[in-house]
């Protein structure tokens, strides 16, 4: 989102973006005295999930402007940002509101950005920590800006939460949606939480998508949402 508005506001032609995370034990043992590691694999969005994985990576994308690049031969675009928003409920230093404030409104701001109305969103990229609270607050915040949610996964239940690369990691998988035309399931799900219903994708899908939203929550109730669409 940084270096969208870099590149919006005059201030940069190409920008790089990204994020990289590695495991240590102070990382480990700080999210052990939350209370939140599963000692199983995570489940995001069921209702026995028990906590999140932690993995470790990395990944980095060039943010350059459309007028730029247009017409130059060979040049590959493999989608295009669109939309964004950050917003930051001020709930709870590690917990998101209830009702999913923060989130409700990351979303909402990203698709007013892009100028998309809700029925537009193809698929969901979603947070999805498999922790007790980030899965229902998130699961009431997409069911109260769409009612229906569309399509959705959580890619932590194959690679873990990866932390600093998180949003960066997940924006190269929307972008990977959208170029390949395709979604990828959330893994170990079973049974949907009490009180919202919600199941995510369940087994890999080849279907059209034009727009992806990839959520990212953080601590201290910082919220941002993106949007990616296909390139024309």
């Amino acid at each position: 989102m940084y270096g969208a508005r870099l590149i919006k506001n005059g201030l940069a032609k190409r920008v790089i973006v990204g994020g990289v995370d590695s495991l240590s034990k102070f990382t480990i043992n700080g999210f052990n005295a939350l209370q939140i590691l599963s000692p199983e694999n995570c489940m995001p969005f069921d209702q026995n999930r028990k906590g999140l994985n932690l993995g470790e990576g990395a990944a980095f994308l060039v943010l350059e402007r459309e007028e730029d690049i247009a017409g130059i031969p060979g040049k590959k675009i493999y989608a295009g940002i669109t939309g964004y928003f950050n917003s930051n409920d001020a709930f709870h230093p590690s917990s998101l509101s209830e009702e999913g404030d923060g989130p409700y409104l990351a979303m909402k701001g990203a698709l007013d950005s892009a100028q998309l109305n809700k029925g537009q969103i193809d698929f969901i990229n979603a947070h999805g920590t498999s922790t007790e609270n980030n899965d229902e607050a998130e699961s009431k915040a997409m069911i109260r800006l769409f009612g229906q949610p569309p399509a959705f996964a959580s890619t932590k239940s194959n690679i873990g939460h990866t932390l600093g690369a998180s949003g960066a990691i997940e924006a190269v998988y929307s972008i990977l949606n959208l170029y390949h035309q395709e979604v990828y399931a959330g893994l170990n799900f079973k049974q949907p939480i009490a009180t919202t219903g919600l199941c995510p994708v369940r087994a890999y899908k080849r279907i059209g998508l034009k727009h992806v939203m990839s959520n990212s929550f953080g601590f201290g109730g910082n919220c941002t949402s993106l949007i990616f669409s296909k390139a024309c």
